[in-house]
């Protein structure tokens, strides 16, 4: 009796340090979480200051903050300061910009983090600053050429109709040349300013693109509604349409933080619905997620978990928000 009695308390015994062990790790991974969502609040916070004074036209300031985020956070989002520094240093209303620290910044993003998400941008970029650094020595190098041409001129006490031809020739080749680096600017900040003409959503492949003129211009990971097979057909099946349709509204006080409308359903979705005696269903938004669960962040893409939505993060939906107007197409793969 007193044997069973003993092995009893034992067990007890056990089964309260399992207990206790079990709430210890639980409270110390909440701390981590929470730790972990207060550093990439900051963060978001700090980067939107330096993003703030670029927009504001103090590029020195902003450099400054970005590099102060890369010595303050080593190890958080460097990628994406090296590519907001690399347009600063290029941008052309930077009075002193420099392209060869911009071409840095987006060489050392492309071999420093070659997974990351800005890397097809950095690649562009490097492309076309190259042809810009080419062009400028081109100009520099007429230039030489024109003083040269004057001083030959000046010395003979006077311009020669050859001369001068070539002088007029040579300052219509800067102009040429001049124009070309402007084209070229607006096709490098067509990522950053431009509108995206067509949102490309591969629900296979969990992946949904931005695209304008045919070019990618962000690609996001993604979350599909619980039952993500087929199209949707009707209200409460939890699928996410297919189909191509169009961005028809926007609701920046959605409870999943900021929400765009998808035009769901179109009169072929309705037709079906009526012939088996159903309701479409609708509310179909590209949305992120609730504010108290912003620090899931890029983790909600590892399972589907909505009504039919696609989902994204907080600062994706942000910046999403800003690169794709009412009436872009929206175009749903299988």
């Amino acid at each position: 009796m007193n044997t069973q009695m003993d092995i009893c308390r034992r067990q007890k015994c056990i089964e309260g340090h399992f207990c206790f062990y079990n709430f210890s790790v639980i409270a110390i991974m909440l701390l981590l979480m929470c730790g972990c969502s207060h550093e990439k609040a900051l963060l978001r916070t700090e980067i939107q200051d330096a993003s703030n004074s670029f927009i504001q036209g103090d590029y020195d300031a902003s450099l400054n903050k970005y590099q102060q985020i890369i010595n303050k956070h080593p190890a958080s989002d460097v990628d994406r300061v090296l590519f907001e520094m690399g347009i600063v240093y290029a941008h052309p209303g930077n009075k002193q910009k420099s392209y060869e620290k911009s071409l840095e910044c987006f060489q050392n993003l492309i071999k420093d983090y070659p997974e990351s998400s800005f890397k097809q941008d950095s690649e562009m970029m490097v492309f076309y600053i190259s042809n810009v650094i080419v062009k400028d020595k081109t100009i520099a190098a007429l230039q030489v050429q024109i003083e040269t041409l004057r001083q030959e001129a000046k010395s003979k006490e006077k311009e020669t109709d050859a001369l001068q031809a070539k002088i007029e020739a040579l300052e219509q080749d800067i102009k040429n040349k001049e124009n070309e680096i402007l084209a070229l600017q607006k096709e490098i900040f067509i990522s950053r300013q431009g509108l995206a003409d067509k949102i490309l959503i591969e629900k296979k492949d969990r992946r949904m693109m931005l695209l304008a003129k045919n070019n990618v211009l962000k690609t996001y990971k993604i979350s599909l509604g619980e039952n993500p097979v087929g199209p949707k057909e009707r209200q409460g099946d939890k699928k996410t349409p297919e189909g191509t349709y169009i961005i028809d509204s926007r609701n920046r006080n959605s409870n999943y933080h900021l929400s765009l409308h998808i035009s769901y359903p179109d009169e072929k979705d309705k037709v079906r619905a009526r012939e088996v005696g159903v309701s479409p269903g609708g509310d179909i938004m590209i949305h992120g997620l609730k504010d108290e669960f912003a620090w899931v962040g890029d983790l909600q893409s590892d399972f589907d978990w909505t009504d039919g939505c696609i989902a994204v993060t907080n600062e994706e939906i942000e910046e999403i928000d800003r690169l794709v107007p009412d009436g872009t197409v929206v175009e749903i793969r299988p």
